[in-house]
């Protein structure tokens, strides 16, 4: 039998089907997959409050017993909201976010932590609307709930309005035709003896990321094409044309700067840098700060005047270079699990002064000082000044250096081992990138989190962000001779 999920898999490649139900112990769930799946299961919740007369199909049943309890609950009157209503029709179980019948028909209603429709999301619409039919419950209607951004949450779990209802039904039904030809080749795909000979390609992230797509890189791949940065087309052309590591690559192919120079490092094995780095750095004086924020978000808003998906800081850390060979450090963490904006920004108003400039290595820090002016107008000037002192090191590490070892990617945690070899992120333990360090940051606030773990999380985080700006650090010293410091 198989599940809709599995359907859905089977759809964007049989391989990965494959894998899921025979090797699933390959599979590699990332940070950023367990932040959607979280996220999901608290709007779940929320979504089943704002029915406080619907009934939930528990999933620690036996499947038996859920199938009959949701043939029960359809033939009551009066009519109740099913959540999790579970059916099966031709080898594929479904269990439907929500299901509602009137005297006019049955509903079904997809719940999505997405902020819009997207075609998958109609594929998985029209796999239940088939699966549900071909049952014995004609649904008459295909709603798809998905997050409205504009949702402005005003507090005491008022989320009314959270969720927007697309009526996707005529999109689904011209699906339905299509259904049963997914099924049958994924049920020939359980069948097969040996793991099916699928290449790598665009179909390993669309319409999302697979988790075996490390296993099935081919083997001896040092390099992979698709660590080209800003690939796109051309990975594709030279993944079909059986071109699979960038060493193989024929000179001429590459037409972007960047990816030639990608190219010539990776054979050469020798680092690129480019002469104006150093004397760029040079012009800049002191004092010097170099600062990160981490910031959450949550599908659905856990603080008043707040919205869905708002990037809110909850964290920063500075390095600080009042003279050239001096470093100090500042810091801001909020652990009381209350809106922690307003101490941010008063925070770092309070630390970073007001001259020298402020290191960064994106754009995304200015984002955040700029969405705080505009949060709270009595700082907002103080706040905007800040932000014109920010200097964004990334264009300029893009622009000049290159190192074999970065492969592709010019993050600060892919860049500073290639210039400082005793740091390294992945060293951290429980937080070492930014989506771990949201999932850390929401259980350290969580009500029932333990004192003991919390100041384990606590200091997780502390050392995360405090790497990042030292990582800063390091990147300046490297390029900027110690005897060049201008005041």
């Amino acid at each position: 039998m198989l599940s809709k999920s599995q359907v859905l898999a089977s759809r964007q490649c049989q391989r990965r089907l494959w894998l899921e139900v025979h090797r699933p112990e390959l599979r590699d769930i990332d940070s950023a997959m367990l932040q959607r799946l979280r996220q999901g299961h608290r709007l779940e919740k929320v979504a089943h409050a704002l029915h406080p007369d619907g009934v939930l199909i528990g999933r620690d049943i036996p499947l038996h017993k859920a199938l009959q309890a949701t043939a029960d609950h359809l033939q009551r009157i009066p009519y109740t909201p099913l959540f999790e209503a579970t059916f099966s029709a031709h080898q594929v179980l479904v269990r439907a976010d929500m299901i509602r019948q009137t005297d006019a028909g049955r509903t079904l209603t997809e719940i999505k932590s997405s902020t819009r429709v997207k075609p998958y999301h109609l594929i998985d619409c029209a796999i239940q609307h088939w699966v549900i039919d071909a049952a014995g419950y004609p649904v008459s209607k295909t709603l798809l709930a998905h997050i409205d951004r504009r949702f402005h949450y005003r507090g005491d779990d008022d989320y009314a309005g959270l969720l927007r209802h697309v009526d996707v039904s005529e999109r689904v039904e011209a699906l339905q035709r299509e259904v049963p030809q997914w099924v049958v080749a994924g049920l020939d795909t359980l069948d097969m003896p040996k793991e099916p000979a699928i290449d790598v390609g665009p179909h390993c992230t669309d319409p999302m990321a697979c988790p075996f797509r490390h296993h099935c890189q081919p083997d001896g791949t040092e390099y992979p094409v698709n660590l080209l940065p800003g690939g796109g087309h051309i990975v594709a052309q030279l993944q079909a044309e059986g071109i699979a590591d960038v060493r193989d690559i024929p000179e001429g192919r590459l037409h972007k700067v960047l990816q030639e120079r990608v190219r010539i490092a990776t054979i050469s094995g020798r680092p690129y840098v480019g002469q104006a780095i150093g004397a760029t750095l040079r012009t800049l004086p002191y004092p010097r700060y170099y600062l990160d924020f981490e910031t959450t978000q949550f599908a659905v808003p856990r603080w008043p005047d707040t919205r869905p998906y708002e990037q809110l800081p909850f964290q920063w850390s500075c390095h600080i270079e009042p003279e050239a060979g001096e470093l100090g450090h500042a810091q801001f963490l909020d652990t009381t699990g209350e809106s922690p904006m307003r101490a941010c920004a008063q925070s770092l108003l309070d630390a970073l002064g007001d001259t020298g400039p402020v290191f960064t290595y994106s754009p995304f820090e200015k984002t955040v000082i700029h969405r705080l002016a505009t949060r709270f107008p009595d700082l907002g000037p103080r706040l905007r000044s800040l932000a014109e002192r920010l200097y964004d090191l990334l264009p300029l590490i893009r622009a000049h250096y290159y190192h074999p070892a970065m492969k592709g990617s010019y993050s600060i945690k892919a860049v500073l081992p290639t210039i400082a070899a005793d740091l390294n992120h992945e060293a951290l333990g429980d937080v070492h990138d930014g989506v771990g360090a949201q999932i850390a940051y929401e259980e350290l606030i969580g009500k029932t989190t333990a004192l003991s773990r919390k100041a384990s999380l606590a200091d997780a985080l502390r050392r995360y962000c405090a790497l990042d700006t030292l990582a800063m650090v390091e990147i300046v010293r490297f390029f900027e001779p110690a005897n060049s410091a201008r005041n």
